[in-house]
């Protein structure tokens, strides 16, 4: 029994449940044939109303793990059941949602960070400059919360949460780069002699440099901007 259902939390139940993974599901309002059995009728069909009462759970999870980060909780310390007594749900609350804490971690990091940017494809040069600058604001945020730039630079002792990190939340991104560059290749816009993700790199590079490894340069307006047409100007197709 968990917090949206009234209850204490489960001090035992330490396993994976079944149910609800990959989601929230439909409390049935009628019987069904059986354990494991389908529900059939409107019963299984019946709409949800207002908000998913798992999202009442998942932001007390996450409000939690924030919580207990802010007051300087290290990571390897951030176990489930810690989670689960702060959050005040079971363990298997927590499990239905998601296998293990690196991919909760994972999960909140990406929550906590500026969304992906949609880049249209109709301009290399305006998806170039729309994807910098989102590197841009995230490097911002980063800087202004202590509790992002303390999770960071705890990662890198993490292995685990590190490599779930880079999979889940920084390949998708340098993806996008990668896509963008290609396409100027194909349009004739950015010489095409050279390896993409090379190129790619030419571009992520400076704001990488300004956010990772000199965390106190500049990060102005205009600095995608700028970033993309000196880079360009450079890799203009030869005659």
């Amino acid at each position: 029994m968990s917090l949206q259902d009234g209850g204490t939390p489960e001090p035992h139940d330490d396993r994976p449940a079944p149910a609800d993974r990959g989601g929230p599901s439909v409390a049935p309002t009628g019987p069904c044939p059986g354990p494991g059995a389908p529900c059939s009728g409107a019963a299984a069909d019946a709409p949800r109303r207002g908000r998913p009462r798992s999202e009442a759970a998942e932001q007390a999870i996450f409000d939690a793990v924030v919580g207990l980060l802010e007051e300087g909780v290290p990571l390897t310390e951030l176990s489930i059941e810690r989670i689960a007594r702060t959050a005040g749900v079971g363990k298997a609350t927590i499990y239905r949602r998601w296998p293990g804490k690196e991919e909760l971690f994972v999960e909140l990091l990406r929550s906590l960070e500026p969304p992906d940017p949609v880049l249209t494809g109709a301009s290399v040069r305006d998806d170039l400059v729309t994807l910098l600058e989102m590197l841009r604001q995230r490097g911002l945020a980063k800087r202004s919360s202590a509790m992002l730039h303390n999770v960071f630079s705890q990662m890198h002792l993490y292995p685990k949460l590190w490599e779930a990190y880079q999979s889940n939340v920084v390949e998708p991104r340098r993806r996008l780069g990668l896509d963008a560059v290609r396409r100027g290749m194909e349009r004739g816009e950015i010489r095409d002699d050279l390896d993409a993700e090379f190129v790619s790199d030419l571009f992520i590079g400076p704001l990488l440099l300004r956010t990772v490894i000199r965390p106190g340069a500049p990060l102005d307006p205009g600095l995608a901007e700028r970033v993309v047409d000196a880079v360009m100007e450079g890799l203009r197709p030869r005659a």
